[in-house]
């Protein structure tokens, strides 16, 4: 259920906000990119979130509360969400649990619009209608450990990283069950899918590559090297090219989806993390932990600007046009 703390605001959030998990100061960053600054650091109550996600309309913020611990380590075990007006830079409710389910990975359905949310704990995903903030309804992923989550673009396929287990599991999205768990090695990170949704993408954590599954089987279909293990990754725009962290190099790794390789690095912050690409297509943010710090890189120069951004910068998310 969602307990509201104030009134939702009635002003549209302005266009081209860059939102940013502060993993190190338990709040969430809202951010002008254009002037590469921290318009607000908006608290989240002493917890810890590590994802966040923008509602379509740019208005809200969510804000899920994993807990202190990292994946499969004990810990606390978060059990709300956090809902932020944008425009107001305020907290304005939380959506709650009636037990600890460390929730992470916030994704709003492409085509419905609901809100889906990586419920870890029960080995479900969460659904969640955003006109109610009321959870209706779960998705059994067949896996512990289901930590991320990505959605295809016509709504109909999920597909979640479970880390431990080191498998991705697919989800029918209208029917609310798993089709496969597909092995993919000892341990593995992070998901995303590509522009067109033949592929779908995870990074191998026993080994220096990435596992590219192809949704017409649901196999893993191609294995593409790196020089370090990989993290999180996004897609751009066009269809061109695949973007993925490689934290201990402190570089993103391009693979040229044409010939599934590896054709440039670009150099980036301390421990990078999460990518997010702006809706324009032109821009990518590369979120840098251990500098705290996002780099901006631009995508046809492949050049890279760097922006504070608050204490152990991790989970972005775009907000906006």
């Amino acid at each position: 259920m969602l307990v509201l703390v104030a009134a939702v605001s009635a002003v549209h959030a302005q266009d081209g906000r860059l939102l940013v998990a502060q993993k190190g100061d338990r709040s969430m960053a809202i951010v002008n990119p254009a002037a590469g600054s921290v318009v607000a650091s908006l608290p989240e109550d002493g917890v810890t979130g590590h994802e966040v996600a923008a509602s379509p309309d740019g208005k809200m913020a969510i804000v899920p509360i994993y807990g202190d611990s990292g994946v499969g380590k004990p810990g606390t075990d978060g059990q709300n969400i956090v809902v932020f007006d944008i425009a107001a830079k305020k907290k304005v409710g939380d959506i709650e649990f009636d037990h600890g389910v460390r929730p992470h990975d916030p994704v709003f359905g492409p085509k419905d619009g609901l809100l889906y949310v990586t419920t870890e704990l029960d080995k479900t995903v969460t659904i969640i209608d955003p006109k109610t903030w009321k959870i209706i309804g779960t998705i059994p992923t067949g896996a512990a450990e289901s930590h991320m989550l990505a959605i295809s673009h016509d709504g109909r396929r999920g597909y979640t990283a479970n880390v431990g287990p080191g498998t991705v599991s697919v989800l029918d999205m209208q029917a609310r069950k798993v089709l496969k768990v597909i092995s993919v090695s000892g341990n593995t990170q992070r998901i995303a899918i590509s522009t067109d949704d033949k592929w779908v993408f995870t990074a191998d954590q026993t080994q220096p590559r990435i596992a590219v599954i192809d949704t017409a089987t649901n196999t893993v279909a191609k294995w593409v090297p790196m020089e370090g293990i990989g993290y999180g990754g996004a897609a751009t725009l066009d269809g061109r090219w695949f973007l993925m962290t490689l934290p201990d190099q402190n570089k993103v790794a391009v693979v040229d989806l044409k010939t599934m390789t590896v054709s440039r690095t670009v150099g980036v912050g301390k421990y990078p993390q999460a990518i997010v690409v702006r809706p324009d297509g032109k821009t990518a943010y590369v979120s840098c932990m251990h500098s705290d710090q996002v780099a901006e890189i631009d995508l046809a120069k492949w050049t890279t600007r760097m922006i504070a951004t608050g204490k152990q910068t991790d989970g972005l998310a775009w907000a906006g046009r």
